[in-house]
């Protein structure tokens, strides 16, 4: 009886193959044991059955506005792109702090990276956090595996910088993802719900007190947005007290807001925020965070405010693998953990290696390094695929001689911060506005930019709504259970 030879089928090329490196298991020396590294190696089916010069890899490291732009430049490459995120949305930052005073809900300004990137059939979407790179054998060193690269493109963004105080996050939370957002939206109303409970007067004066640190367009967005909530929207939604009589604190340590703005903006921005109650504090700087107060230093002058709630917008710091790319390839990063690049965006001695966005510290067009906006990720993304694609075309032979690439050039295209209802200023290239018509520009722009047309959409009638009835729908307390309260 003969037996019938099964006929084994290779991987389908949607599928991903888990392999071990060419040289085999790795020994790990511990005490003398012969122990193998149990880390997969994740490499598209394609390369295992056709080998690594069929296709070139694009890796991608954060699906931010810098990384999913070069993603969606890349769609017509002939590259297998893999774009590698610890969270499976792309996040529309710029709109976070309406999240965190109720406006809108965090559907609203997050979009599925697999949705985005669904029609891109040379793309795929892993879900991975990037611990770790090996430059020599290019490599990301995933928590959970590791991913091959030919050109890697690093996008992490960045973080909140506490200055060396890192005691005070606790205390003080900053603004750079949903959960922040949503625990930021949970003080903010805790404070108010307290406050209808409390019956000491100093400890009701505290809790009805909120200081905002840093007067960027972030910390000038929610002190103005936290003056209508107080004003408008909780009005008539408690009954013990008068929301109107919050005191909102907006610190700053320059002698102005929005100190990338001109003066003439500056000075519009801080009118409107007094409009709205907020007390501008310019020239003053934090000294110490509490539970219950913070140390405020003007001069020569320490002051203790009684504050329950202290919302930091002050600084940021560039993602951990900045200092990671500086040990592991040698690249050179600054203060603030960004990563000093080449002209062509790439590492020094590294030119398969781009950083971009809030990561990379690029400073050869102005001498200052550019600042950590979204307009600045995109053009550096689109820049970095044109440039891979480029090198594609030129093939194996061209790929990585560096040097000879035309620089990347940032075009500003303005800069605009929204205060409250009809209320914005907007620097576009020279031309300045303020109040109602830089609130148009504003609203007009930000719908433009955000990723997906049902999200627009949806923004677009949640703002009609809110505008019309001065009402914010999302005001909901989520995440652990507040409850007791400390009174």
């Amino acid at each position: 009886m003969h037996k019938r030879r099964r006929k084994l089928h290779g991987p389908g090329p949607r599928e991903l193959l888990t392999v071990w490196p060419a040289e085999g298991p790795r020994k790990l020396a511990s005490s003398g044991a012969d122990q193998v590294s149990r880390t997969p190696v994740i490499r598209p089916a394609n390369l295992a059955r056709w080998g690594k010069d069929t296709l070139h890899q694009v890796v991608i490291v954060g699906g931010g506005f810098g990384g999913l732009s070069a993603a969606r430049a890349l769609r017509r490459a002939k590259a297998q792109v893999t774009l590698v995120d610890r969270c499976n949305y792309h996040l529309f930052q710029p709109l976070l702090y309406q999240v965190a005073t109720g406006a809108l809900s965090p559907a609203n300004i997050a979009a599925p990276l697999r949705g985005v990137l669904k029609r891109q059939k040379n793309t795929k979407v892993l879900l991975g956090e990037a611990m770790d790179i090996d430059a020599g054998r290019r490599r990301v060193i995933l928590s959970d595996g590791e991913v091959s690269y030919d050109t890697l493109i690093m996008a992490t963004g960045s973080r909140h910088q506490y200055f060396g105080h890192e005691q005070w996050e606790e205390y003080a939370p900053g603004l750079k993802t949903i959960e922040d957002a949503t625990h930021m939206r949970a003080r903010i109303l805790l404070a108010f719900e307290a406050a209808e409970r409390e019956t000491n007067k100093e400890k009701l004066r505290a809790w009805l007190t909120f200081v905002i640190v840093g007067g960027g367009p972030t910390g000038v967005e929610l002190a103005g947005t936290l003056g209508e909530i107080s004003r408008d929207t909780l009005k008539e939604d408690f009954r013990n007290i008068d929301t109107a009589e919050a005191k909102i604190l907006l610190v700053e340590g320059a002698d102005r807001v929005l100190t990338t703005y001109p003066p003439e903006l500056s000075a519009a921005a801080q009118r409107m925020l007094e409009r709205l109650g907020v007390t501008v504090r310019t020239n003053t700087t934090l000294t110490e965070v509490t539970p219950e107060s913070v140390t405020l230093r003007a001069g020569e002058c320490n002051e203790v405010v009684p504050a329950r709630t202290v919302l930091w917008a002050a600084g940021i710091q560039a993602s951990p693998l900045g200092r990671i790319l500086a040990e592991k390839a040698g690249a050179v990063v600054d203060k603030a953990g960004r990563v000093i690049v080449e002209p062509d965006l790439s590492i020094k001695g590294h030119p398969e290696i781009f950083v971009i966005g809030d990561l990379a510290s690029f400073s050869y067009q102005t001498g200052k390094p550019l600042p950590g906006v979204a307009q600045v990720a995109m053009q550096q993304g689109l820049y970095a695929a044109r440039l891979v694609q480029r090198r594609i075309k030129e093939g194996p032979e061209q790929r990585g001689r560096g040097g000879a690439d035309e620089p990347f050039h940032y075009v500003d295209k303005g800069n605009m911060a929204t205060i409250g209802r009809k209320a914005a200023v907007a620097d576009l290239r020279g031309l300045y506005f303020a109040g109602f018509p830089a609130w148009l520009i504003w609203l007009f722009i930000h719908l433009l930019y955000i990723v997906e047309f049902e999200s627009r959409l949806l923004v677009m009638l949640q703002w009609a709504w809110n505008y019309f009835t001065f009402n914010r729908a999302a005001r909901l307390i989520t995440g652990k259970n507040p409850l007791p309260l400390d009174l």
